[in-house]
């Protein structure tokens, strides 16, 4: 049985839910309690040094301990539905699509949360070594969460999916993101009529709900 480490209360770990969710596998979950520090400790160390989640441990193939390398992995051994495009020019475009998001958008909130919260102060990056915060990052972060909105809504205007005509991995990678935002007080509002267009229609999807 496929073993997914989670934590119900992040945005990485559930990407790698809704992937799963979509590709309709059956899977074990562990929880791992990023709030406790459970990630740091020597019990979690031993599953996967990097102290992040999510991981994924596969009946074959081992131990996953990235959303890249979880999503390479669903894709090849599980290619139905195809998140990640069918031809050479579909793959391109949902890989450049999904890089920006995960850039523009997952990292400058991260940036945002990491250097202004006071809860991860010495923690300004995931993993197995603390970092000082920078506080000007967390301004410099708000900055570009704003403009990754506006990105997003230019994007989706006349369009039902954001990379290619079908539902893709970098649609999964947006919501996660356009909803992570909330930690740092931004989200779809006027300004943004098709980004509020297409986040409303990908919560009829079961899959978000994970």
């Amino acid at each position: 049985m496929i073993i997914l480490y989670d934590c119900a209360t992040a945005p990485s770990p559930r990407r790698a839910r809704i992937l799963l969710a979509e590709k309709g596998i059956a899977h074990e979950t562990v929880q791992v309690d990023l709030v406790r520090g459970e990630q740091l400790g020597e019990a979690y160390r031993a599953v996967n040094p990097q102290c992040t989640v999510p991981a994924l441990r596969t009946e074959e193939d081992g131990l996953l301990t990235d959303n890249a390398a979880i999503a390479a992995w669903l894709e090849a051994r599980y290619p139905e539905p195809p998140l990640m495009g069918r031809t050479p020019a579909e793959k391109a475009e949902i890989a450049s699509w999904n890089w920006r998001i995960e850039f523009e958008g997952l990292l400058a909130i991260a940036e945002t949360l990491r250097n202004g919260s006071p809860a991860m102060a010495d923690r300004a990056l995931p993993g197995p070594v603390n970092y000082a915060q920078i506080p000007e990052l967390a301004q410099r972060g708000l900055a570009r969460v704003q403009h990754f909105f506006e990105t997003l809504n230019e994007r989706l205007a006349g369009r039902e999916f954001i990379a290619t005509d079908r539902f893709s991995l970098a649609d999964i990678t947006a919501v996660v993101a356009v909803d992570f935002a909330r930690i740092v007080r931004v989200k779809p509002g006027e300004q943004h009529p098709e980004l509020v267009r297409w986040r409303a229609a990908m919560g009829e999807r079961p899959s978000m709900s994970r």
